[in-house]
């Protein structure tokens, strides 16, 4: 078996490749838990480098998911978003890879194959190099330069555009929260791009629209409604480091119920990504 210290040296690398590839925090813990329960199975002596048998377990793991989650997304109801997780904006790992665990980014991979989304990952975010990551797949060299071309265009071609001022965006992040919770949608309306598009992802089990919201307008009505009614006395909105980026995490009676992620372009907000679907909370109380 792999020694256990070994494996707790290399858990938080596996858990950061099993969610950029699932964009779920219960399936990327579920994922490590699996590796863990393989690698005591192995001859640990006849493993030279552990670290890649690990992420080669924890990327075909990963690949095997994302098959039987596509099926299941057939039948989801309303949009489907990722899994949220908190982050720490001054430690360093979480600085190098903010771009990688962003919701536009993880909702962008999505629509890679999910071959391409491993190689994407392992040799843009991760550093691997294409013979490493062949050997990682059981593939040729060539097949996975090629891969590789076909998924950073198409990443390059949906990624969403970062020109706004980490500070402004900060700003931009603030005053939405402050309009929410005055229900100011003058101010709502200044902060939001004429072709903003708003999604909500409850899953079926809360209340959330059913289609992506689009327009200033609507989603500034829509949004101003939802927050104007808070469940309770108890209800909260707070600005935290989620996915990388300065989001709106709110609590009722100190659970968390949901949070708000924003893309930017010129300034203002286009993209309003909300995530209140219960089963997806789990990454938000680690």
């Amino acid at each position: 078996m792999i020694d256990t210290q070994v494996f707790a040296e290399h858990r938080r690398l596996l858990f950061d490749v099993a969610y950029r590839m699932t964009g779920s925090v219960a399936d990327a813990e579920d994922i490590v838990q699996e590796a863990w329960l393989r690698s005591r199975d192995v001859d640990g002596e006849q493993i030279a480098n552990p670290r890649a048998y690990l992420v080669k377990t924890i990327t075909n793991l990963s690949l095997n998911q994302l098959t039987s989650a596509r099926a299941r997304r057939e039948t989801y109801v309303g949009p489907w978003l990722p899994e949220p997780i908190l982050t720490a904006p001054d430690a360093g790992q979480e600085a190098e890879m903010a771009d990688s665990v962003s919701m536009a980014m993880l909702v962008v991979l999505e629509t890679l194959s999910p071959a391409e989304r491993a190689v994407f990952l392992l040799h843009d975010v991760f550093g691997y190099n294409h013979g490493e990551i062949a050997a990682i797949l059981d593939k040729s060299e060539v097949a996975v330069r090629q891969t590789a071309a076909r998924a950073r265009a198409h990443v390059a071609a949906r990624r969403p555009r970062f020109d706004v001022d980490q500070g402004v965006r900060d700003q931009a992040v603030d005053r939405f929260r402050q309009a929410c919770v005055g229900g100011d949608l003058n101010a709502m309306m200044e902060l939001l791009a004429p072709d903003v598009v708003c999604w909500s992802d409850g899953g079926g089990k809360v209340t959330a629209a059913r289609r992506p919201l689009e327009g200033a307008d609507s989603v500034a009505r829509w949004l101003i409604g939802v927050f104007a009614k808070p469940e309770s006395q108890d209800a909260t909105m707070e600005l935290t480091q989620i996915n990388g980026e300065l989001g709106i995490l709110g609590r009722v009676a100190g659970q968390p119920v949901g949070v708000v992620c924003f893309d930017f372009a010129d300034g203002r907000i286009t993209g309003v990504r909300m995530q209140v679907n219960p089963d997806k909370l789990g990454g938000l109380t680690r």
